[in-house]
C-alpha cells in the first residue's frame, strides 16, 4: 500500500524560506507521478508543482514560479518543495500527492492522484 508522509511546514515571515518533505512508502518513487497542492478554506485545491514523467520536467503554478522549487531523491524515496521568498498569499495547507500514471505532459488533474499526504499547514506572516 502506498503511503505518503509529510514533514515540515509551520510559521515563517514574509520573504523567508521553508521546506516541505514527502516520504513515500510502499512503492518506488521513480515510477510515480508526484505533485504538491495547496488549499485554503473555501477554495479549491490548487496545483503548486508536479513531475509527471520519470525524467521530468517539473511544472509550476504561475503563482509560485521563480520562488518554489520541487525536487526528488529517488534513493531516499522522498520529494521536496523548497519555498523561497514566501508571501502571505502562500498561507495554506500543503499536500503532497502521487499516482502510478506516468507520462502526462503536464500535471494530472487533482482528482486523478490516488495517494495523498496528510497535509501540513504553512502560515506566512506579513
Amino acid at each position: 500500500q502506498v503511503q505518503l508522509a509529510e514533514s515540515g511546514g509551520g510559521l515563517v515571515q514574509s520573504g523567508g524560506s521553508l521546506r516541505l518533505s514527502c516520504e513515500v512508502s510502499g512503492f518506488t518513487l521513480e515510477y510515480l507521478a508526484i505533485a504538491w497542492f495547496r488549499q485554503v478554506p473555501g477554495k479549491e485545491r490548487e496545483e503548486v508543482s508536479c513531475i509527471s514523467k520519470r525524467e521530468g520536467p517539473t511544472h509550476y503554478g504561475d503563482s509560485v514560479k521563480g520562488r518554489f522549487t520541487m525536487s526528488r531523491d529517488n534513493a531516499k524515496n522522498m520529494f521536496y518543495l523548497q519555498m523561497n521568498n514566501v508571501e502571505p498569499e502562500d498561507t495554506a495547507v500543503y499536500y503532497c500527492a502521487a499516482d502510478g500514471t506516468l507520462g502526462w505532459a503536464t500535471c494530472l488533474p487533482v482528482g486523478a492522484y490516488a495517494y495523498w499526504g496528510q497535509g501540513k499547514q504553512v502560515t506566512v506572516s506579513s
